[in-house]
């Protein structure tokens, strides 16, 4: 007995080092963290791979991975990227190439369906041929409004607004005595945080960051005129302390029905109509995102949150695995069992999500309007003049990360009263065109 017992010990012991453990890093926006809730379900299927998360705020998680990668240190074995990263970092060496592994794998590849991935979320994706990552979840912006008070002000939401019309809508449902507020825009600084939106605000105003000659614009009367009204309608209309208000805590204040307006990323459309997460699940209202006075181009963004593999990990078996399971129809699936509702699911990545009859029924007054703002965002004609750079709510140049989150301090400086928006702009333009002249840009 006492030798069966050690040998059953022996065989554990042998099975939990046979153990691969993979960490994982990701943000900590909602899609994310039920994704962390379900990987029992991986380990499940997967029993000699143990899952180990790094969940993060936005901003932190693109400092902290972007470090690991760059300096090949290995902390992670599977990265949540954007899609203004993979391009970059798959030239710098950075990402393993996706496609051999898909290739290596027949069994995997035929059940995860690649030919299912929406051909342009695909595109935004591979370089030179090879697929760097797998979308988690693809977006654009919208505008999310409360029917409710739009219909005891007497306002009627137009399916395509104007940034005029909004700030008037704003004025006019803004009651802080009673805990609502006009509008919740992101102030919280950050490239992929307030200069998200902001972009797209000075797009339609007729703004741009370059040139065809890669000179900074951020002195230019567009800039002024969009940074301007956006200070303005926060200023006014908006919450307290809203350069601590991220994507985050403007999804909690929205679908606790303190906001009567929210310009924000289409992902947030299934959180809002899901009765777990949301208040307003029956006054939520979808329109586009406004448009400016300058132009109707650039008003929608594209992003997508992707899952990839750094080069530095020595388990890339393991990673892919994870990988697509987390990207699969089976989890889409998964994630609508969970959630009680196919509306919640990840969005935008497949086409199978689209036809499919539970989702159409449970997502139909926001479905159409997603896939159209998706389609419509073009990275390649965002601004109503010429510019030597692809992106809508980013340049894509290695270098704007750390512009673009600067520029979002002095952007949320205005926004607080630490500075003026003249102060702000001159400021983002000096920094601005010292990226273009150090980087090489201009010639």
């Amino acid at each position: 007995m006492k030798r069966l017992l050690t040998l059953s010990l022996a065989l554990t012991v042998t099975a939990a080092q046979a153990a691969t453990t993979i960490t994982i890093a990701t943000v900590n926006n909602p899609d994310m963290v039920t994704m962390q809730k379900l990987s029992p379900e991986f380990t499940k299927k997967y029993p000699d791979i143990n899952v180990k998360w790094v969940v993060l705020p936005e901003n932190e998680l693109r400092q902290k991975v972007t470090l690991d990668v760059a300096s090949n240190a290995g902390s992670f074995d599977v990265a949540t990227v954007g899609a203004y990263e993979v391009p970059i970092w798959a030239k710098n060496g950075w990402l393993d190439p996706l496609t051999p592994m898909f290739a290596k794998n027949a069994d995997i590849a035929k059940s995860y369906n690649l030919a299912d991935i929406i051909p342009g979320v695909r595109k935004a994706l591979t370089v030179n041929g090879n697929l760097y990552a797998v979308p988690f979840y693809a977006e654009s912006s919208m505008t999310y409004y409360n029917k409710d008070l739009f219909k005891a002000a007497g306002l009627t939401m137009p399916q395509s607004p104007t940034w005029s019309q909004i700030q008037s809508f704003a004025a006019k449902i803004h009651n802080p005595g009673k805990g609502v507020y006009g509008i919740c825009l992101r102030g919280l600084p950050g490239w992929g945080e307030n200069m998200a939106v902001f972009s797209t605000v000075m797009n339609t105003f007729g703004g741009r960051w370059y040139d065809k000659d890669w000179n900074a614009q951020l002195d230019s009367p567009a800039w002024k005129n969009a940074m301007t009204f956006y200070v303005d309608t926060i200023k006014k209309y908006g919450p307290p302390g809203a350069t601590g208000n991220g994507f985050t805590e403007n999804l909690t204040l929205m679908s606790q029905g303190k906001c009567g307006m929210w310009v924000d990323a289409t992902v947030a459309a299934g959180f809002l109509s899901d009765p777990s997460s949301s208040k307003i699940t029956k006054s939520v209202g979808f329109a586009n995102a406004p448009v400016g006075p300058g132009t109707p181009k650039g008003n929608h963004w594209y992003w997508s949150w992707n899952l990839a593999i750094p080069k530095s990990t020595k388990k890339e078996d393991a990673a892919f695995k994870f990988i697509t399971w987390a990207t699969s129809q089976d989890y889409i699936a998964l994630v609508a069992k969970e959630k009680g509702t196919w509306a919640a699911v990840p969005p935008g990545t497949r086409t199978s999500t689209y036809t499919n009859p539970n989702y159409k029924k449970a997502a139909g007054a926001f479905s159409g309007l997603v896939q159209s703002a998706i389609n419509s965002a073009d990275v390649n004609a965002a601004t109503k003049e010429p510019v030597p750079y692809s992106g809508i709510q980013y340049v894509a140049i290695p270098q704007f990360q750390a512009l673009g989150t600067q520029v979002g301090q002095y952007l949320a400086g205005a926004i607080s009263g630490q500075t003026t928006v003249d102060q702000a702009l001159k400021q983002a333009q000096d920094a601005a065109q010292k990226v273009a002249k150090e980087g090489g840009y201009q010639k």
